[in-house]
């Protein structure tokens, strides 16, 4: 049986990522084994070569890179702030990465992104998309979410055309994985 982690790049309780990714999750069929976390149970510190010197890499971060290590694939919700990742997710990935810089290798991805806006995050999706190939993951499908508000309602994709590309590109996930 596969094993496929989600989770959203955000630290908020009302995420419109997480509430995707879950939305995707519950789409595998029970031939998949799917997890969601959060990552606000991964809280660390600000990242910094001092602090590292000082205290070593953080438990937090070591969990973290276990919850990856342990699972086939991943799908991963970005938010964007300023056109790049939230600084919640980028310093989760700055510490996990000093810990084992190779942590997303052998991963097959999926790359979400859900903005309120009509850019659907794509600024951060470019970012993270190769910055998650440098750590050895493969993209191989990205979703930009544009007006999270006017397509989602309920848990549900309610815009067919949206909902058509989601299960398209969810369908040749669960292929490749």
């Amino acid at each position: 049986m596969k094993r496929i982690l989600g989770f959203a790049g955000s630290n908020s309780s009302k995420s419109i990522n997480s509430q995707l990714v879950r939305n995707i999750l519950d789409r595998f069929s029970t031939d998949f084994e799917t997890t969601q976390i959060d990552i606000r149970d991964f809280e660390l510190p600000f990242y910094g070569e001092d602090l590292e010197k000082e205290q070593g890499i953080p438990q937090r971060a070591k969990d973290f890179a276990n919850e990856i290590e342990k699972r086939d694939a991943l799908i991963i919700a970005i938010n964007e702030h300023n056109g790049s990742l939230s600084a919640v997710f980028k310093n989760l990935i700055d510490w996990v990465s000093r810990h084992h810089r190779g942590f997303l290798t052998g991963k097959k991805i999926i790359l979400v992104a859900a903005s309120p806006g009509g850019s659907g995050a794509a600024s951060a999706m470019a970012y993270a998309k190769t910055a998650f190939g440098i750590f050895g993951g493969e993209v191989v499908a990205t979703i930009s979410f544009p007006n999270f508000y006017d397509n989602f309602e309920n848990g549900e994709i309610i815009n067919t055309q949206l909902e058509e590309e989601v299960q398209s590109k969810i369908n040749t996930f669960a292929q490749q994985i």
